[in-house]
């Protein structure tokens, strides 16, 4: 049984490699195997070959100074960082938020059971994401240094052991937001911000992070008497991956004992967690008008509703919204600064002006939350397709839902460049109206392919989200043209006219694009949205009149 329920949480987690939503059947093996091919090029091919430069760079000078412990003990803490960002944001979803919850507590299945599959699938996330490190490390290591069997065996136990460890930090997380989450009447609140936390400790990390390696290299002897005395573990987990079989046994009985823990703790509040439906504060009720709003309104208030009652939609297709009121706010306090730098670099202020509106556009493309919002609607799609409004209502209100937010965003941050670059009043309304235009663009391609490859069937709300291709084609390929606006000024445009002249092009290019789609998704997407809502309705009909 336990096998069976990890095997459908992998195929879960996997979905789009092995199932085609847009036609109703399992992918071939060639479109399979395609899918994978693909998946391992950014995992190692990407991911995989930052890591080995890495790891050649240092451990030829680590090893050289007899410091072999420094080289697994810093790989292994990168692995564990890394292991747990990637995991952590699907832990909490994954364990108790799961949409078949119920249905898999309903039948005569160890509640033990269950639980150890949900864990065995964040086991396997996390040591996927910890072997994108720590692998190139020690393949790498037997390479460079003189290598024992003892050192080739304890490496690969420290990476089980990473993956552990992985786990069990990821579940304490995640236990912790689903406890505080129990009091709160919205759950999004904390899960938000600790993911906001992690996010720029993250991003701080990987940007002090040459710095750090520098100033490592530099003096390593100080760095490894620091480790020794300030963070004996991390010494001694270097020690057993470079073939310490003492201290070997030692982290290995610490982390199984924290595995205990946690086995422990999940084993007491899962159920009551799992089967929770909110905060149990006692709610005094008055009577009040209610208030009647247009069709139109009550849709888009659903649309905010969905978006706001849920971190992974928030944090994964809203992302920008967090970001970009950041970015405006250090536009405005080293307004001076990037105004200096850019005219030293380009000597133009129009570069500079062309620069700032297409990094507003990079940041805008964060924000995707119309290209998955068809998926969201999952099995209950029947509901929102039996309402007695027209189907272009529906998708003019996840429209309008994408354009507040994200329109909001770029606004405030379109406002700040124009005040820092002191544009005149020609570019000041171009660079507010072309981050506008871009974001109805990038929620037109979205839900255009949404509408064409919907995911119905989810289990788990991050399989749309994360792994749907409207939101994917809708990242990259509004990241490359928002690009290409920046490159074509740079290598020709910059030449023959101002900076005013080629936005103004650009904005004209865009607004077409965003008419064809509007045009599209207001004849052909509410058709085909009313072709599944009429299958809906007559099976309603059919129902009501059998009753």
């Amino acid at each position: 049984m336990l096998k069976t329920l990890v095997k459908k949480q992998l195929m879960e987690i996997f979905r789009s490699y092995f199932y085609d939503a847009k036609k109703n059947q399992k992918r071939s093996t060639l479109s399979t195997a395609l899918f994978i091919v693909f998946f391992v090029l950014i995992m190692v091919g990407l991911l995989g070959g930052i890591f080995t430069f890495l790891s050649i760079t240092l451990c030829d000078a680590m090893t050289s100074a007899g410091m072999d412990w420094l080289y697994f003990a810093l790989m292994g803490l990168m692995a564990i960082f890394l292991g747990a960002f990637g995991s952590v944001f699907n832990t909490y979803s994954s364990l108790y938020i799961a949409k078949d919850n119920d249905f898999l507590l309903s039948m005569p299945i160890p509640v033990k059971i269950i639980m150890g599959s949900r864990l065995m699938s964040v086991y396997l996330m996390g040591l996927m994401y910890a072997a994108v490190i720590f692998v190139p490390a020690m393949i790498v290591y037997w390479i460079v240094a003189p290598v024992t069997v003892s050192a080739v065996v304890c490496s690969i136990i420290a990476l089980l052991m990473i993956s552990i460890f992985v786990m069990v930090l990821s579940c304490a997380l995640g236990w912790l937001v689903a406890k505080i989450s129990l009091k709160l009447k919205n759950r999004s609140i904390i899960t938000v911000i600790v993911s906001l936390v992690l996010f720029a400790v993250y991003y701080f990390v990987c940007f002090r992070a040459s710095y750090m390696l520098q100033a490592m290299l530099a003096d390593l002897g100080a760095v490894g008497a620091n480790v020794m005395s300030a963070a004996y573990p991390l010494y001694m987990f270097g020690r057993a991956a470079s073939g310490s079989w003492v201290d070997m046994l030692i982290v290995s009985a610490v982390v199984l004992a924290l595995f205990a823990l946690t086995w422990v703790l999940l084993s007491r509040s899962f159920l009551k967690i799992a089967t929770s439906t909110g905060g149990t504060a006692k709610v005094r009720y008055r009577e009040k008008a209610a208030k009647l709003h247009s069709a139109p309104r009550a849709l888009l208030g659903k649309e905010l509703a969905r978006f706001g009652s849920s971190p992974n939609y928030m944090l994964n297709c809203g992302l920008g919204l967090f970001i970009m009121p950041i970015a405006a706010v250090l536009l405005l306090i080293k307004g001076a600064d990037i105004s200096a730098l850019l005219m030293d670099v380009f000597n133009s202020a129009d570069i500079s002006a062309v620069l700032l509106a297409g990094g507003i556009c990079v940041m805008g493309a964060m924000n995707d939350m119309a290209a998955p919002s068809v998926s969201l609607e999952g099995k209950n799609i029947w509901v929102v397709q039996s309402l007695p409004v027209p189907a272009w209502y529906v998708l003019r209100a996840k429209l309008t839902m994408h354009l507040l937010l994200a329109g909001a965003a770029s606004l405030l941050c379109s406002v700040c460049a124009s005040i820092v670059l002191r544009l005149d009043a020609l570019n000041v309304v171009l660079m507010i109206l072309l981050p506008l235009a871009y974001n109805f663009m990038m929620a037109g391609i979205g839900m255009l392919i949404d509408l064409k490859r919907p995911n119905l069937a989810w289990t788990n709300e991050t399989a749309p989200i994360k792994q749907g291709a409207s939101v994917t084609i809708s990242l990259f390929g509004g990241w490359i043209y928002a690009i290409v606006i920046i490159a074509v000024y740079l290598m020709a445009a910059d030449a023959v006219m101002s900076s005013a002249a080629y936005l103004s092009v650009a904005l004209a290019v865009t607004v077409c694009i965003d008419a064809l789609l509007c045009i599209w998704l207001k004849k052909r997407g509410a058709a085909r949205s009313a072709q599944r809502r009429g299958g809906v309705l007559s099976s309603i009909s059919r129902m009501r009149s059998v009753l």
